[in-house]
């Protein structure tokens, strides 16, 4: 087959196996990063491609909030056994210690389990390539990211030490105590993302797709009531509404 002839989710599909690919061949120690989105269920199934019929030689490391929903849980589980992968699950210590929780503490929740728990799982465990399933098209501060984006070794990301991607040529050369985020469906629209899980019949997690569940009001939202997890105030019940969810992960 010609390159005339592929269509353009073969296009994105053929660039993401070559990065994965360039990867493996020049880092030390990868590993893959597993939110169970649907954005990470693409970058799963495309790492499952790339290295067919043997499993993708590096692990899964879920950086683990305790307050994903069960249905997520359910599917990480799964995902991992089916691709043959070492699943790391990782849980902040100061975090889980403090009761950090999305109810009573705002951003912190995201600070301290997600953003700080992955510093400290990548530190753990002595990653020098984390493949990531962000996209240019999600936000400003991820279009100017590099395919290749190159940290610190304190995790630090400065835009004007980054290296030209020119041609899809990647410089994966790193000093000592640096590391990568590597994205290889940076080029991906969401668009792209549903579908490729269409023409693919990718798994995802159910929550995506409407259907009746537990739900309150709260604060002009409609929040979702998983399991005793989830504090109901005085004088909330849950009701069965028809909904579903945008964004996972």
């Amino acid at each position: 087959m010609s390159v005339r002839t592929l269509t353009h989710l073969q296009r994105l599909e053929a660039e993401s196996i070559h990065i994965l690919r360039e990867v493996v061949a020049e880092a030390e120690k990868p590993v893959m990063l597993y939110s169970v989105g649907k954005d990470s269920a693409v970058m799963l199934h495309l790492a499952k491609k790339a290295f067919y019929p043997a499993p993708p030689p590096f692990p899964l490391l879920h950086v683990d909030t305790t307050w994903k929903f069960r249905a997520m849980y359910e599917l990480r589980d799964k995902a991992a056994r089916e691709a043959g992968m070492e699943l790391l699950v990782y849980h902040n210590p100061e975090a889980m210690e403090r009761g950090i929780n999305p109810f009573d503490h705002g951003s912190l929740h995201t600070d301290m389990w997600k953003t700080e728990g992955l510093k400290q799982a990548l530190d753990l465990y002595g990653f020098d390539a984390a493949f990531g399933g962000a996209r240019r098209d999600e936000e400003k501060s991820r279009a100017k990211e590099r395919v290749f984006s190159f940290r610190s070794a304190n995790h630090r990301w400065d835009p004007k030490n980054q290296r030209p991607e020119l041609w899809h040529l990647y410089n994966a050369r790193k000093t000592k105590g640096e590391s990568m985020r590597v994205f290889p469906i940076s080029n991906w629209t969401e668009l792209d993302i549903w579908q490729y899980i269409h023409l693919e019949g990718i798994e995802i997690v159910p929550l995506y797709f409407s259907a009746p569940r537990p739900t309150v009001k709260r604060d002009g939202l409609i929040l979702m009531v998983d399991d005793d997890r989830f504090p109901l105030k005085p004088g909330e019940t849950p009701q069965m509404r028809s909904i579903r969810f945008r964004t996972l992960g």
